[in-house]
């Protein structure tokens, strides 16, 4: 077990899934908070890809960046997820309110070299 010393981040991935199957918090809310739950571990966080919905997809940015990115149907680019020591959530290293309940901003497809859009 990856966590098996450290019993209350499962406790929280089994909290986040209930919150989610109950439609309390949509995909990309739950993309956010598992991100979050699991930063620094790539593995649990790209493993997550099994969990969602068709057309939704967690990546790791091609420029080496720790800070994962997600897809989402309909729409261009790449959503940016909010985690702490992310240089682009600037709030995001201060604390004050869950990780998953902030907005994320927009990319530009990779290769694209248009602003950023919300």
């Amino acid at each position: 077990m990856e966590f098996g010393d450290r019993p209350q981040i499962y406790n929280e991935f089994l909290d986040i899934m209930k919150t989610f199957k109950s439609q309390e918090i949509d995909t990309p809310g739950v993309i956010r908070r598992v991100a979050a739950l699991f930063h620094g571990n790539k593995r649990l966080v790209l493993g997550f890809n099994t969990f969602l919905p068709e057309g939704f997809r967690i990546e790791l940015p091609l420029d080496g960046s720790p800070f994962p990115v997600y897809r989402e149907p309909g729409r261009a680019g790449v959503i940016q997820i909010p985690l702490p020591g992310n240089p682009n959530f600037p709030s995001a290293a201060g604390g004050g309110g869950r990780m998953g309940d902030m907005k994320p901003a927009a990319m530009p497809p990779s290769g694209g070299g248009g602003p950023p859009t919300a």
